[in-house]
């Protein structure tokens, strides 16, 4: 009944890691950062698992396997691999649940016209590399996190916050009952210590 799985830095052989097999049914989140992986030949099919990291490993193509045994991935990173065209990412267009890509570290990035050609040839995503079409930043975790989205909103919404503050309540409101002080004690230091008092 595992469903969150984290194998990171630990090292496949043969594109395998031991012990990773179809029976982990309930699987919906699974790392496998930095563990040397060249192919996802191997991957078990995990028909619930939405979100697959695969950062930092050796792959350079074979995408097409994902949507046969994770069709229902929302997320994917395969930041750090050795993806360069394309022909390689168009195997993704099959993921029709695929909401946010991350290739960040992959020479495709380096494509004239890189994020344009990715959003065109797979239409299902909102984000890549963490922005949307528009360069909007990505919410920190989607739909089943609440809290991570919470936190993210939250803190954008201190910052924008912070600065009002700084110049409704802190700023003026300070300067204006200085001045009020000064112009009561200027003008007649009598009734201004009076009316203090």
């Amino acid at each position: 009944k595992v469903t969150e799985l984290v194998l990171d830095n630990c090292r496949s052989s043969n594109g395998e890691i031991e012990g990773l097999n179809d029976s982990f049914k309930e699987l919906e989140f699974l790392s496998m950062a930095n563990v040397e992986l060249t192919s996802l030949a191997k991957l078990p099919t995990l028909s619930k698992l939405r979100k697959l990291e695969l950062s930092d490993n050796v792959i350079s193509g074979g995408l097409e396997v994902l949507a046969e045994r994770c069709p229902n991935l929302t997320y994917l990173n395969l930041s750090g691999n050795k993806i360069k065209d394309l022909g390689t990412v168009e195997a993704l267009q099959n993921l029709k649940n695929l909401k946010s890509l991350d290739l960040f570290n992959c020479e495709i990035t380096n494509l004239e016209d890189y994020r344009d050609s990715i959003f065109e040839l797979l239409q299902q995503i909102t984000y890549l590399d963490g922005f949307d079409q528009e360069d909007n930043e990505a919410p920190d975790s989607e739909d089943d996190d609440d809290e991570g989205n919470f936190l993210v909103s939250f803190i954008s919404d201190g910052d924008e916050d912070d600065d009002d503050e700084g110049e409704d309540e802190a700023g003026p409101p300070g300067e204006y009952e200085e001045e009020d002080d000064e112009d009561d004690g200027g003008s007649d230091l009598g009734e201004g210590e009076e009316e203090e008092e």
